[in-house]
Formats: C-alpha cells, sequence, structure tokens
C-alpha cells in the first residue's frame, strides 16, 4: 500500500465522497485526510475498524490480567479449581 494514494483533502473528500468510500471497499487500508495540508481524520471500512475494536478490547483484556499478576491477585490453578469445584457443589 502506497502511503501517498491514500491521503486526501477534506475538499477531495468533499467532492468526491462516494468514489473515496468505493476505493476503501475495493482497499482496505485506511485514507488520512488533511484540513489546510495537515491530517485531522481517518476514515477506514466498517471491518477492519471493527477489527481494529476487537483487538484493541484483547490488549485491555491482557492488560488488565498482567496488573492483576503484578499486584499479586491470582492464584496457582490448582487452587483456583477447587475454589470453582466448593464453589459448584455448595
Amino acid at each position: 500500500m502506497k502511503l501517498s494514494n491514500k491521503v486526501k483533502s477534506i475538499s477531495y473528500l468533499k467532492a468526491k465522497a462516494p468514489e473515496v468510500l468505493r476505493g476503501l471497499a475495493e482497499d482496505p487500508g485506511p485514507v488520512f485526510v488533511t484540513v489546510n495540508g495537515e491530517a485531522k481524520a481517518v476514515l477506514q471500512d466498517i471491518a477492519s475498524y471493527e477489527q481494529t475494536q476487537e483487538t484493541l478490547a484483547l490488549l485491555k483484556i491482557l492488560a488488565l490480567g498482567a496488573r492483576e499478576v503484578e499486584s499479586g491477585k491470582v492464584q496457582p490453578l490448582r487452587a483456583a479449581f477447587a475454589d470453582i469445584r466448593r464453589r459448584v457443589k455448595a
């Protein structure tokens, strides 16, 4: 993907929005929107957006787990399963 082909001005986007959206369907990489030559926004197809959101959610879960390990809020696997078994029997 050549990045220079993915940078569009806001005026280009206003004039050719349908064409830009069709381009996203064919080449799902992001389109960078500029205002007065400065990057201001990113457009991406919905499938890529959803994938990004799912990836971020998984990374947040991993970070949360890492914090719990660092703070000592974990227990050995055997103890965890023993606790679950006790709860199920109760």
